[in-house]
């Protein structure tokens, strides 16, 4: 039996080394067609905390930590971005239609309430984006404002999602 397990460790060893050479696609394009900036007021100090509480899985540029050059790591990583960004993306905000941005608005005021973003998984390793009580009242003030803008430029029943 200690014959076989050795052969299977040098075999999942093998297989480590190799898939070192297999990358993800990395996430920093930084192209913003529809950033949030251009619509809406984001105050300076409500931009120092999204960036880097929100923007690494939120945005078209993530800040990659050392690890993520590691496999299978990188692979988790990748896709944990891709699903963020699919969920909300920051540099492509306002390429949606009205309706998903005044949702949107409402699920980051609702995520941030619950503290269940940033995710805790994340904090971990990016202390930068451990969010205090001022803060979160920071982003959930900010998120309520955009939303009061969108009231008063459009009609309240532009501003329900429905579900296609």
């Amino acid at each position: 039996m200690y014959k076989y397990g050795k052969k299977i460790l040098w075999g999942l060893l093998g297989v480590l080394v190799i898939i070192q050479f297999i990358h993800p696609e990395r996430n920093e394009s930084g192209s913003a067609p529809g950033d949030i900036t251009g619509k809406y007021t984001v105050p300076g100090e409500v931009m120092a905390v999204l960036k880097p509480a929100c923007y690494d899985c939120h945005s078209n540029l993530t800040r990659y930590p050392w690890y993520a050059n590691i496999q299978p790591v990188a692979w988790w990583l990748a896709a944990h971005v891709n699903d963020g960004k699919r969920h909300l993306n920051f540099h492509e905000f306002t390429t949606r239609r009205v309706a998903v941005q005044n949702h949107k608005l409402e699920e980051i005021i609702e995520m941030v309430k619950e503290e269940e973003m940033p995710l805790g998984s994340y904090t971990w390793t990016h202390a930068d984006a451990r969010l205090s009580d001022a803060q979160r009242e920071l982003i959930v003030n900010w998120a309520k404002s955009a939303m009061d803008s969108l009231k008063a430029q459009y009609p309240a029943d532009s501003l329900v999602l429905r579900r296609k």
